[in-house]
């Protein structure tokens, strides 16, 4: 329900190494990717969509998942902690 997402291609991207075509998914949530099963659980299925629709292999593919407080998200002039 409160997902963003932001789309930056043609980017130089290095990867293991290789320059070959790869991807980097930044996910950060409030309460949603605080622990390991949790981003386990999301990993595989951002891994799924991402193959599918970028047709990349999985090893060209990193996900990067940060944990954010509601006080660090602002939002109508507030944040997140008093909506």
């Amino acid at each position: 329900q409160r997902v963003n997402v932001t789309v930056r291609g043609g980017l130089p991207m290095v990867l293991s190494g290789s320059a070959e075509p790869c991807a980097q998914l930044v996910v950060s949530s409030i309460g949603v990717v605080g622990s390991a099963e949790q981003n386990q659980r999301h990993s595989a299925r951002f891994f799924d969509v991402l193959t599918a629709k970028l047709g990349l292999g999985p090893e060209r593919i990193v996900i990067r998942f940060y944990p954010l407080e509601p006080w660090q998200i602002g939002k109508n002039r507030t944040v997140m902690t008093f909506l």
